[in-house]
Formats: structure tokens, sequence, C-alpha cells
């Protein structure tokens, strides 16, 4: 039985302070702006002054011409070959979409947020959608993808690969905070997780 409707299924609650949630609620004021500029694009290419969001919006048409798994796939294939991998340093700067793609470079978080906005203007639905950070088991670091749920199942967009892999079936990530909408939601340890696999092994 699930307990959670948020990826990987493992209770979230909501965090009121803290850097992570400093950088999101930062973003969203970039990412509500570049959503306008983007539909703006959308509904007149001709007058659109913007490359950055031409170059995303083409993405996107790609996308609304598939169905279901196939369209998100396109959209992070397309983001994944679109976007140059560029670590910001110490910095670390939340890039929106349209700074990234104007960059044509940005690390995990930059692809993942650009992912939000491309799978936003292709029709999937806000509370469909999330970024979550994770720890890599295999790199051993922290790591940010985008997830989308499709058929009740949630899908992890992940700039390190082509393929999409549902989080029950993402042994190499361990769910550390979900980000949606203006709520940054830090992950409790699963302790049930951890008997059931000591007990099948």
């Amino acid at each position: 039985v699930r307990k959670s409707a948020e990826p990987f299924g493992v209770f979230a609650f909501a965090i009121s302070a803290g850097n992570l949630r400093h950088k999101w609620l930062g973003l969203k004021d970039k990412l509500d702006d570049d959503m306008v500029q983007l539909a703006l694009c959308d509904g007149d290419r001709d007058t659109c002054t913007s490359p950055a969001a031409l170059k995303l919006l083409a993405i996107v048409d790609q996308a609304r011409g598939r169905d279901g798994r196939a369209r998100l796939g396109e959209i992070n294939r397309a983001i994944n070959l679109a976007i140059r991998a560029a670590d910001d340093g110490t910095d670390d700067i939340w890039s929106s979409p349209l700074a990234t793609f104007q960059r044509g470079a940005g690390d995990c978080e930059d692809y993942a947020i650009a992912k939000l906005a491309a799978l936003r203007l292709a029709g999937i639905a806000a509370e469909d959608l999330r970024i979550v950070v994770v720890r890599d088991v295999r790199a051993g670091e922290a790591h940010a993808v985008a997830a989308a749920r499709l058929d009740g199942h949630w899908l992890m967009l992940d700039n390190r690969r082509m393929a999409m892999v549902e989080d029950e079936a993402a042994q190499i990530y361990r769910p550390l905070f979900v980000l949606h909408q203006s709520a940054v939601m830090k992950y409790v340890d699963e302790p049930m997780r951890v008997s059931m696999a000591a007990e099948t092994h």
C-alpha cells in the first residue's frame, strides 16, 4: 500500500526554512514569468523575440505530437540533448528555463526546471509534476530530477539517462526533498523498506 501521493510513496512534510526552500521560492517568480513569456510566444511565433523561447517551444511541439509515456520521453530526451552539462561551482544558481536555454548549459536542477516548464506547456497538469532532490547512491551525491505522474505512476526524467524509470524501480535514488508549486517537502526516512529488504535477502 502506497503511503503517500508523492513520488517514491514515502511520507513528506513541508519545511518552512532552509537554503533549498529559499532557492526554490526565489526561482518560482522567474519560472512564472518565463511561463507567461513562453505562452505569449506559443500563441504568436512570428513576433516572439526570444530565441531561447522558440528553441524550447520546438521541443514542446514535438512532444505535443505524441501521447502518454512517449510525450514525456520526447521532452526528457530532447532537453537532455539541448543543454550541455555544466557545473555552477560553489554558487549553485537555480536558473529559469529561458536562462538555461539562452546559456545552452546547466546542471541537474536546471535540466529539471526546464523539463517542468516544457511538460506544463505540452499539456501535463501541474499537480502531476514535481522536482525531486535525491541522493544518487552510485555517484554518492545529491542530484535533482523532474518527476511526472502518468496513469498513477511517477516517472523520473533524469539528465544523466535517456530512459525514464519509475520511482519504485529507481534503486540508485534515495529521495531527500520534493518541490511542488510553492512547497518544499522533506521526505521522512522509511524504515519499512529497509526491514523488508533485510527479510528478502
